[in-house]
């Protein structure tokens, strides 16, 4: 009996020590669940694809994508599929890499639309290089670089670019841009200071171009637009605007697009009788904010001017400019026709549902500086400048990439010439990087060659764009570039009007910059 008692005291004992170790255990593992668990919110994975993360304290997933990445915006999905079924068809060492830099995660209606726009644009671009350029070398591999909704986020996009010109991604040139913006200016600023190429598709800043005061400050930049001030000129040829007939209203303080388009059109301006009316938007120009205000008043001091006072030059962005616009519809003064002439960024207006249409039928009109238009060669086309065969080319396009293998691209548009200028932006990428590469090797040229090209797209070397023929100045913009005069519409939507010009007339078959 004694041992029998010592057994069971021994295995209480010994069943009181098991219980404490797995209480232990068990302690230690929740324990240990729970540091994972802190560990994990605290670190938390803010990839979103390849090349593409979440910065800290960001909800935008920003950098450089090589994959079919969305970037959560379904309206670009068909068209980066495609992309990304071109890109994977490629053999590895026969390609380089061209990005197209957009704010791919911008959420407001105009800006996806553009962005939509020029993503199918640089598709079809590259579809074209690499399926319909007689087997020449490199093919095109087309990644898709987002500095953010308003570019906040360039710096890191930029590193991202900068090592692909290093690794077997062969960057070779970044194309696209968009706005003429302060963050845009900075990432081009850096871009072509790392001695990457760029191609501005949309930008038209004067000081977003090298050639001003004989400064060269963004070396291996290309444009396909006009500046501002070619716009400018290129309306005033139109219009034959007039001092004693003409006001201003303009964005004070501006950002580079608005400042350069107030400064060319103060120029065409000049003695006006009356001092230019300027009003203050929010520094993000895609906002409401009070500005309808300030534009009741600005629309009282129009009525106010003499009678022979009849057209507006408006240097503000497309929110602004549909403010002043629904403004002008209520004016007093509504037996006095006035035309407003503004910049490319009218384009966003075309489909602007804010906009009062109504206001249109009250003897007001609203031309403006378009980047691109697909009616501009179809009738009375000039001689020389652009050809409607540029516009048949990017048509085909557009009907092979309607289905497979080619497409689909979802719905797409030109009217808004979006799509027209990031195709002639990618094709003069294109063009660079294969003047650059020498005895049809598939090694990619030099980083530095393709830049140096830039200086002698003219003549004959020109790129027959679908904007209008590209003939680029030795600072890398185009002479003479067509500019689309386009008229919004009270029945919705736009209408070509005719094609101007910033030296008054088309440029001569030879299309060679003056000295």
């Amino acid at each position: 009996m004694a041992r029998d008692r010592v057994t069971v005291r021994v295995r209480r004992v010994l069943e009181v020590r098991l219980y404490r170790w797995l209480a232990l255990l068990v302690t230690a593992a929740l324990v240990t669940g729970l540091v994972l668990a802190v560990r994990a919110l605290l670190h938390e994975d803010r990839s979103c694809a390849p090349g593409v993360a979440r910065p800290a304290g960001s909800a935008e997933c920003v950098g450089v994508s090589t994959s079919a990445y969305d970037f959560g915006r379904p309206r670009y999905r068909e068209a980066v599929r495609a992309i990304d079924r071109e890109n994977r068809s490629l053999k590895p060492g026969g390609f380089v890499t061209v990005a197209l830099f957009l704010p791919f995660t911008s959420s407001t209606p105009s800006n996806l639309n553009d962005v939509q726009h020029e993503l199918q644009g640089a598709y079809l671009a590259q579809y074209q290089a690499n399926h319909e350029s007689n087997g020449e070398t490199p093919a095109i591999r087309l990644v898709l670089a987002n500095p953010g909704a308003t570019g906040a986020y360039w710096r890191g996009t930029v590193d991202r670019l900068d090592a692909m010109t290093r690794s077997a991604d062969r960057l070779r040139a970044v194309a696209g841009i968009g706005q003429s913006t302060d963050a845009n200016q900075q990432a081009v600023r850096e871009l072509t200071r790392r001695g990457i190429p760029v191609v501005g598709s949309s930008i038209t800043a004067d000081d977003l171009a090298d050639g001003e005061g004989g400064r060269d400050p963004y070396p291996g930049l290309a444009r396909v637009s006009p500046t501002n001030t070619d716009e400018a000129r290129a309306l005033a040829s139109f219009a034959k605007v007039s001092t004693g007939r003409s006001l201003l209203v303009y964005d004070k303080p501006g950002d580079p697009y608005t400042r350069t388009l107030q400064r060319a059109f103060s120029g065409l301006v000049g003695n006006s009788p009356y001092e230019p009316q300027p009003f203050t938007p929010p520094d993000d120009r895609s906002q409401e904010g009070t500005t309808a205000n300030t534009f009741r008043q600005i629309t009282d001091l129009v009525c106010d001017t003499s009678r022979s006072t009849d057209t507006i030059l408006f240097a503000g962005r497309h929110t602004q400019l549909r403010q002043f616009v629904n403004a002008l519809g209520g004016r007093g003064c509504q037996d006095r026709r006035f035309t407003v002439l503004t910049g490319d960024e009218g384009s966003y207006l075309t489909g602007d549902r804010a906009l009062d249409r109504a206001a249109l039928a009250h003897r007001l009109s609203v031309r403006f500086a378009a980047l691109a238009h697909p009616d501009a060669w179809a009738k009375d086309a000039p001689a020389t400048g652009g050809s409607a065969a540029a516009v048949r080319t990017l048509r085909a396009l557009l009907a092979q990439a309607a289905r497979a293998p080619a497409g689909p691209l979802g719905p797409v548009a030109l009217d808004d010439g979006q799509l027209i200028i990031a195709y002639d932006a990618v094709r003069l990428a294109v063009h660079g990087i294969r003047q650059a590469t020498s005895g049809g090797t598939v090694v990619p040229p030099p980083l530095a060659d393709v830049g140096l090209q830039w200086p002698q797209v003219k003549g004959s070397l020109r790129v027959d764009g679908a904007s209008g023929w590209i003939c680029l100045d030795a600072h890398g913009n185009p002479y003479d570039k067509a500019v689309p005069v386009v008229e919004l519409t009270p029945q919705g939507g736009s209408r070509f009007v005719k094609v101007a010009w910033p030296e008054g007339r088309p440029p001569g078959r030879e299309c060679l910059p003056p000295s």
